[in-house]
């Protein structure tokens, strides 16, 4: 029989896994994250979503810096999809208020503003699919206009990796692209995790000759086992980029980026005339 003092200390420690399992499941606060930065929370609107970004009031230079993030909390389980896809927890926020050039972080359609036209379907299956890429690109477009610059450098986590390679490809103003823990082919990526494709989903390795041309850096976690270094492999045996620049560093899929980033960052791309 437990005592009183056993049952209150029980008790304590449920509350207190309780309250910590409640705060990890939160969603980004982005207004608390950018807080006291030179970014702010403005939601774009598209003709099919609105686009939740962290904007700066004014840039420098002709180019923008624009994050794109990951796929967020797409899936519960393995067998559950989520109901929001909003990241409770990531990098890239955090990567684009840091950086000294004025960039912005844009995230991915139905992250942080569920809308009419979000479902499921857009963050599994079609989560790099045409109505993404358009919805991104309108961003882009809405960026461009309101500050004036003239092209983009892009830089993509995770799944936003693609987005950002599918966006170089149907653009002709992004001059480059660096990628983070990126899935840059998710064809290969679906093969080697032996999961079913994304049918529903372009893919960056459809553009060779368009993404051959530019000039792209890929950070590749080596103990990434949720992007597995081969998905990088692969991509750029297909692509064969002629400024393409593969770095790899002892992190995982979600941390032991930043500071191999700082230093990268505004690094000119590694071409193969330079080695």
């Amino acid at each position: 029989m437990l005592i009183p003092t056993q049952l209150l200390t029980r008790a304590c420690v449920l509350v207190a896994a309780l309250l910590a399992t409640g705060c990890s499941m939160k969603p980004i606060d982005l207004e608390s994250a950018s807080s006291g930065s030179q970014l702010r929370p403005v939601a774009v609107k598209t003709s099919k979503f609105t686009i939740q970004t962290l904007q700066p009031k004014s840039v420098n230079g002709k180019i923008l810096r624009v994050y794109i993030e990951g796929d967020g909390r797409a899936w519960i389980t393995s067998r559950t999809v989520s109901d929001d896809p909003t990241p409770r927890k990531s990098m890239v926020p955090g990567l684009a208020i840091d950086d000294p050039a004025g960039a912005v972080y844009m995230a991915r359609p139905c992250q942080f503003v569920l809308g009419a036209s979000c479902n499921q379907t857009l963050w599994t299956s079609k989560r790099f699919g045409s109505e993404v890429i358009q919805a991104s690109s309108e961003v882009l477009d809405t960026l461009k206009s309101q500050y004036g610059v003239q092209g983009f450098e892009l830089v993509g986590y995770s799944g936003g990796a693609a987005v950002a390679l599918l966006l170089a490809a149907t653009r002709q103003d992004v001059i480059q692209v660096q990628t983070i823990a990126g899935n840059i082919d998710p064809q290969a990526w679906a093969a080697i995790k032996q999961i079913k494709p994304l049918a529903d989903s372009l893919n960056p390795t459809d553009y060779p000759d368009q993404l051959a041309k530019l000039p792209q850096r890929h950070l590749i976690g080596m103990n990434d086992t949720v992007v597995p270094a081969d998905v990088s492999k692969a991509y750029m045996l297909k692509v064969q980029p002629i400024c393409g620049e593969t770095v790899f560093i002892p992190a995982d899929h979600h941390s032991g980026y930043e500071t191999t980033w700082n230093a990268y960052r505004s690094k000119p791309v590694e071409c193969a005339a330079d080695r």
